[in-house]
């Protein structure tokens, strides 16, 4: 047995080292720990014992160079992972991604943009397979994947024609939260949009939001109504750009009776502003948000709000994706329903007098409490 190391203290231990030590070949090596059927025992074991004595592992990336497989799903994510673990929407996505892979044995790698390019990080991730989450607009990402042969799903995008993808029902849902509101007797709704990107302006509208709009029309068409008899704001997602934007719209001279936000996280939003202003919801404005995420329930008062199964979508697309990887036959797209739960946060609009003593109030023009 060797007393230490060979190669005089260079760094990591090699197969080379072990082979020298163990006096046999680097191909006795390799078979020692990647087939071990062409080895004899006695071989195999003073390999081993050598190995394990300089303290030598076989790197995990040639191995899977070897094989041809890694045992990792990617998920090529829209933006930086900062961003992304502060949304809880996909904090949900995830788990549903997750519980598949730890049930068929495989690894999750995050791929977030780099150099804010889905494109320039495909190449840096050794994966069997990627889902590939919100492109809108294809920059050539799927045109890379499929040059490299990796299989690939889409998810919250357009659809391909050669990639399969799962979406939810978003303009159903949308049209149903929309319903909604002009049965209960709104007439003057807001429309919390999350912010299309810079290529709205000349490609249109893409992806979930597209469909989501779509749905509002619809909606708004069944009621003789056009896109025009609503206001609609395009912000970041986030809870900070909702509050904003409702205060904005609760200082005008005809606030909103009724806010349909396009993202729980906007709706969140919302809610904060109007509790902040000391404005009733549901009694003085309506709130409908889109997602149902777990927080959306324990709001006060609960968000209404229009339900994905955000967790059962990460796993379609994940057993998808796997379903892709094994050469198996799939749908070229699957759409998973959405459905209306109504909670709390919305009620009939209030009465015109009080509706007009709530708008002076909230410009700062209302009596004054002082004697």
């Amino acid at each position: 047995m060797p007393g230490g190391r060979t190669g005089g203290g260079r760094g990591k231990p090699t197969a080379g080292d072990v082979a020298a030590a163990a006096g046999y070949s680097r191909t006795a090596v390799s078979f020692a720990f990647n087939s071990p059927d062409q080895l004899s025992r006695a071989t195999r074991e003073r390999i081993l014992a050598v190995a394990e004595e300089l303290g030598y592992r076989p790197s995990p990336l040639a191995r899977m160079l070897r094989a041809g497989q890694t045992r990792a799903l990617g998920v090529l994510l829209p933006q930086g992972l900062a961003a992304i673990l502060r949304n809880p929407y996909y904090t949900e996505f995830l788990r549903g991604v997750g519980e598949v892979c730890d049930r068929e044995g495989y690894t999750l790698l995050l791929t977030p943009p780099l150099r804010e390019s889905m494109l320039e990080a495909i190449p840096y991730a050794a994966v069997d397979g990627f889902v590939v989450c919100g492109l809108e607009t294809d920059r050539g990402e799927v045109a890379e994947l499929a040059r490299h042969q990796t299989p690939v799903v889409l998810v919250d995008g357009d659809p391909q024609s050669d990639a399969p993808g799962v979406d939810v029902d978003d303009r159903r849902g949308t049209r149903e939260a929309v319903r909604h509101l002009v049965g209960l007797g709104h007439r003057r709704i807001a429309v919390l949009s999350f912010d299309p990107g810079p290529d709205a302006a000349v490609r249109g509208y893409r992806g979930p939001l597209a469909r989501r709009l779509a749905g509002l029309a619809d909606g708004l068409a069944e009621a003789g109504r056009t896109m025009a008899d609503v206001e609609l704001a395009e912000v970041p997602i986030s809870r900070v750009d909702g509050e904003r934007t409702v205060r904005r719209w609760m200082a005008g001279p005809e606030p909103p009776t009724a806010i349909l936000a396009l993202s729980d996280i906007l709706a969140f939003g919302a809610l904060e502003a109007l509790r902040d202003l000391g404005v009733d919801v549901p009694g003085e404005v309506s709130v409908v948000g889109f997602d149902d995420l777990a927080e959306a329930a324990r709001t006060r008062p609960a968000l209404t709000t229009v339900r994905q199964d955000t967790e059962a979508k990460g796993r379609t697309a994940a057993g998808a994706l796997l379903a892709a990887i094994r050469g198996e036959q799939q749908p070229v797209r699957r759409l998973l329903p959405t459905r209306l739960v109504v909670r709390a946060s919305t009620a009939p609009p209030p009465p015109p007098g009080r509706r007009a003593e709530a708008a002076a109030r909230n410009r700062g023009d209302g009596p004054s409490d002082e004697p």
